[in-house]
């Protein structure tokens, strides 16, 4: 029974392993089939996929074939246009360079017409000057024949002819002038120079009274003045001189005769101002001490002066005068620069003339001493001038030159003369002395009116203050000889009919000019 169990058993077991097996088998079939059917799908999708891909691809490669083609038409019409520009323009060009080559064709004609008529002119010269020199030769010719002698010894024996004359004409002149210059030399070498120097003198307008000091603000005139008007009297009554505020924008004006206080003043004022504090005790300590400051400058200038003229053993009094002139204007000319050039000037009149140098710079030095004194003494600056020198014992040629550069008493030495000339030169220099602006403006029209009134001339300047005329003659109406003559005669005008200091020099112009357009 239990065996029948088990093979029943074994045959179940049997079975069911087939009947899985069978099963499975069919299992697998199935999911092979369902496999190769999916697959088929698969690759049918995927023709499917690769044929509208197919698709795309030919049209988009259509759209691009069909915009590079208008693309290649549009640079094709643009490159057409531009040729057809480049075109024009290179007919354009052509017809350009076919003018340029008629208009030089034209030139190269004329030049030729030129050369032909060059070559007819010169070769009608060369008939002529052949005919010239057969008309000299024939001409002397007859002159040999005539004279009996060759052109070579007739020239040698005029020649030692004239040579002959000119020797003895020549011997006979310097013996002439030795003689003259023998007898007159040294009295007319010293009138010609003291007469030619004295020509420069001439006389201008009025000295300067006032100073001007400018001022930081408006507000400074107030502090100036002082309360009830304290600070502006202690200044007055420290420096002697008047101080105007008025309505002149930031200025203060220092108004005075005596040019020493004026300047004291000045330097009082400035000091005050930069310091700020503007009381009566503060004017009067500032006062002390800028009028020792400024008598110390003044002498150390006259010394310096002195010791560049070398001029020495000048009494203490007169050098402190000559100091005192510093601050002294003549027709705005500092008195001692002037001084100090009238000295050199003389010096050197006196070294060409062998006199005694030092001797005349002395004089010339000392010629205006007066005018230091001129504000405290009555009289002329050449009386009180003079009285000065003989109180401290100068020479007497320095005491009459003194006196006598301006006329007031007559020379009695050459010293005197030089100084009275170096004066007038010092005086008379191209910027030396002011004069008023209308006798100025009214100097330089006079100048170019008269160089107007001379044939020929374009234009008249009036340059360097009046001291030269300039003159633009026309090229066509005027030569280079009658240039020249212009000049002479525009210069002797001048000197004839206008009145002016020192010399003015005349240049006449004529130039030419050419001028071509280059096209």
């Amino acid at each position: 029974m239990e065996m029948e169990t088990v093979v029943i058993g074994l045959i179940g077991l049997i079975i069911g392993v087939v009947a899985g097996f069978i099963v499975r088998t069919l299992t697998m079939a199935d999911k092979v089939k369902e496999a190769q059917e999916k697959a088929e799908r698969i690759i049918k999708d995927a023709e499917r996929d690769v044929e509208n891909r197919r698709k795309e691809v030919e049209i988009e490669a259509k759209d691009k074939i069909i915009q590079a083609k208008l693309d290649i038409d549009r640079e094709t019409q643009e490159k057409r246009i531009e040729l057809t520009n480049l075109e024009k323009r290179l007919t354009q060009r052509e017809n350009h360079l076919e003018r340029k080559g008629e208009q030089v064709e034209r030139r190269d004609n004329e030049l030729h017409r030129r050369e032909r008529e060059v070559t007819v002119r010169e070769k009608l010269a060369t008939e002529k000057v052949e005919q010239y020199d057969q008309a000299i030769r024939t001409a002397r010719e007859q002159l040999e024949r005539i004279s009996g002698m060759s052109a070579e010894e007739a020239k040698k024996y005029l020649m030692q002819m004239m040579e002959d004359e000119a020797k003895f004409e020549a011997a006979k002149e310097i013996k002439r002038i030795e003689d003259e210059t023998k007898s007159t030399a040294e009295k007319k070498a010293r009138e010609i120079i003291t007469l030619a120097i004295q020509r420069y003198a001439n006389e201008h307008v009025a000295e300067a009274t006032v100073s001007v000091v400018n001022l930081p603000n408006e507000e400074m005139k107030g502090r100036i003045i002082g309360r009830e008007g304290r600070n502006i009297r202690a200044l007055e009554s420290a420096t002697g001189v008047d101080f105007i505020v008025d309505d002149t924008p930031e200025a203060v004006i220092i108004s005075g005769f005596d040019p020493v206080r004026r300047e004291i003043a000045r330097q009082i004022l400035e000091k005050l101002i930069a310091d700020g504090r503007i009381h009566p005790g503060r004017i009067e300590d500032l006062a002390e001490k800028v009028k020792r400051d400024i008598e110390k400058n003044m002498r150390e200038d006259a010394e310096k002066t002195l010791f560049d003229l070398g001029i020495s053993n000048v009494h203490p009094e007169i050098v402190k005068l000559l100091g005192r002139l510093k601050y002294r204007t003549s027709y705005g000319q500092n008195n001692l620069m002037h001084a100090r050039e009238v000295a050199f000037i003389c010096g050197i009149m006196a070294a060409e003339l062998k006199l005694d140098v030092a001797l005349c710079k002395r004089a010339a030095l000392l010629h205006d001493i007066g005018k230091a004194m001129t504000h405290e003494h009555e009289g002329s600056h050449t009386s009180i001038g003079m009285e000065v020198a003989k109180k401290y014992g100068e020479h007497p040629a320095v005491i009459n030159a003194i006196g006598s550069h301006h006329g007031d008493i007559e020379p009695n030495c050459v010293e005197s003369v030089l100084v009275a000339a170096a004066d007038a030169l010092s005086g008379a220099r191209p910027g030396a002395r002011r004069e008023t602006f209308e006798s100025y403006i009214k100097r330089l029209e006079n100048l170019e009116k008269v160089a107007a009134t001379f044939k020929g001339v374009e234009k008249a300047y009036a340059i360097s203050a009046g001291r030269e005329i300039r003159v633009i003659v026309k090229q066509g109406d005027v030569s280079d000889a009658e240039a020249s003559q212009i000049a002479r005669e525009m210069a002797k005008k001048i000197h004839d009919e206008l009145t002016y200091p020192g010399t003015i020099k005349v240049t006449v112009i004529r130039e030419s000019r050419y001028i071509e357009m280059a096209k």
